[in-house]
């Protein structure tokens, strides 16, 4: 790869090349690198896909009084398995609120005032309509739909263009929910850094580098979305023994914030799954999921 040709849109304008030692495509999911690989006589990657049709439905407003969130950043009863809607309530700037309502398989939010109050009467907890029921509204509702989680795995090709990388989400797409996309294209950033800092890149190389950092949050994302009966995938073994302690876990979040507080820097690539799986984790969660069970089956 030698560089790039470009056409600005101002009508009749002419096609110019830009030259380049390295071409990186960080275009996104819409990437069209597995196309331009087969039309130059290369494989296309092998793809990955977990069908989750994720949407979010996000209004921001400003509460009447602040206190109802009693010092809390953010109120997230996320949707799962047994609860399938979900939400996120967070402060940002100039005193207001944003809040998310998200669905699962094709179901969605209203972006209507109205339908939207009423779906967070759907939630599982009634903190985020408690919120907001009387707050007032700032602008009109937003709804962003996300049909698949998608991996490409370029590091299994047997040839690749010389000059040429492919990073962030034209390499693999996680689902937003969990929050994963840009820590993972920061650390595959530093990878390439790594690379540059010995000379020429080697693309195979860099590619099987990546690969090993999407890994843990692939599988993170991907098993979790798994737990969705409907969503089509493999089910190992395995995975079948995570998703039974991932359910402890989640269920010992509600009354162990110290459980919370480790699962949600794992899940952001704070910390690493380990630490989800220490001695004194397991028996948290063990303890906390125990303590859960009358509240969750009420």
């Amino acid at each position: 790869m030698t560089g790039v040709r470009v056409q600005s849109q101002e009508p009749g304008s002419a096609e110019r090349t830009v030259e380049a030692g390295l071409v990186v495509d960080a275009t996104g999911r819409g990437s069209r690198t597995p196309r331009w690989l087969e039309e130059f006589g290369y494989e296309r990657p092998d793809e990955e896909s977990i069908r989750i049709d994720l949407s979010y439905t996000t209004r921001r407003f400003r509460l009447r009084d602040e206190a109802v969130l009693d010092g809390d950043l953010s109120i997230n009863p996320v949707s799962s398995p047994s609860h399938r809607r979900g939400a996120f309530l967070s402060r940002i700037e100039d005193g207001l609120v944003v809040v998310s309502l998200t669905g699962v398989l094709g179901d969605s939010a209203p972006a209507d005032l109205e339908g939207f109050l009423e779906w967070t009467r759907t939630l599982p907890v009634s903190d985020i309509h408690d919120a907001i029921h009387d707050a007032e509204p700032v602008d009109d509702g937003t709804v962003f739909r996300y049909p698949a989680s998608r991996r490409r795995r370029y590091e299994r090709l047997g040839r690749f263009p010389g000059n040429f990388l492919v990073l962030g989400d034209a390499a693999c797409s996680f689902n937003p929910v969990y929050g994963q996309g840009m820590t993972v294209s920061a650390l595959e950033a530093l990878v390439l850094r790594d690379h540059l800092s010995r000379g020429a890149v080697d693309p195979k190389a860099f590619l099987s580098d990546i690969a090993q950092v999407i890994e843990v949050p692939w599988q993170f994302s991907a098993g979790a979305d798994l737990g969705y009966p409907e969503v089509e995938g493999e089910r190992t073994p395995e995975w079948e023994a995570g998703g039974a302690y991932m359910a402890a876990l989640h269920a010992a979040a509600t009354v162990d914030g110290e459980v919370t507080a480790t699962f949600m820097r794992v899940a952001g690539l704070v910390a690493t799954p380990d630490a989800l799986m220490s001695p004194d984790m397991m028996r948290r969660v063990e303890e906390g999921a125990r303590k859960a069970a009358p509240a969750l089956t009420a």
